[in-house]
């Protein structure tokens, strides 16, 4: 992707652009299975404090860890499969900045029914599967934080979830926006902005979404906005 933006020749061989897809698609879905196990993690560390390190062991975080790029890869290994069955394309020329799976189905000579739908069942099972691990972790969450009576408790709590809750709302949104929808990818100007936002914008926001739990982030936040009201 860096290439082709700062080059003027921006061909790309064939297997190198389905290797460039598998290895986005792989990442994609991983950080949709990571974005859950950390909904877990957040169940253990407020629900069971006393039994985290035992529960979370690093054995179990290798193992978690490992399940995600597992379920990636495979799931990105079905689409892949299924592009190459694709017996030709209209054009060599791909109307994105990558190689991303809504623009080469676009440019396929023939049907593409079936990986359309094989992409909007495997997208949905993953977010149903993610986003009830999620939900249940998190009504969890609140009922131990209701339960709590020191106030300062419940704000370190909140204050624990705040940014995974914000990271998951953010790249959860896009993903069911982008391709949670059978007529996925009927726009390709509205998939290269929605792609910029997941690819780019999210990542370039999560450092400061996760650095507002720091103490001095937050104090220097603080100060920054009580000048900007002075002036």
């Amino acid at each position: 992707m860096m290439a082709n933006i700062f080059t003027k020749y921006k061909a790309i061989s064939f297997p190198a652009c389905m290797v460039q897809f598998y290895l986005f698609c792989t990442c994609v879905i991983t950080e949709i299975f990571l974005l859950a196990v950390m909904a877990y993690d957040r169940f253990v560390a407020i629900c069971n404090p006393l039994l985290y390190m035992v529960i979370m062991s690093q054995k179990l975080c290798a193992k978690l860890v490992s399940g995600c790029y597992l379920l990636a890869s495979v799931s990105a290994l079905v689409h892949l499969c299924f592009i190459l069955e694709i017996p030709g394309y209209k054009s060599n020329v791909i109307n994105h900045f990558f190689c991303d799976l809504s623009p080469t189905l676009k440019s396929a000579c023939s049907d593409v029914t079936v990986n359309e739908l094989l992409l909007f069942i495997v997208v949905s099972f993953n977010e149903v599967i993610t986003i009830t691990i999620i939900l249940t972790s998190y009504l969890f969450i609140l009922i131990t934080i209701l339960k709590m009576r020191s106030a300062e408790g419940r704000c370190k709590a909140f204050s624990t979830c705040a940014s995974h809750l914000t990271a998951i709302v953010i790249f959860h949104e896009t993903i069911l926006f982008f391709y949670c929808h059978p007529n996925s990818g009927t726009s390709l100007d509205i998939d290269k902005m929605t792609t910029v936002f997941y690819t780019m914008v999210i990542h370039v926001l999560n450092p400061l979404i996760y650095s507002l739990r720091n103490k001095d982030v937050k104090e220097a936040l603080r100060k920054a906005l009580s000048s900007n009201t002075d002036s």
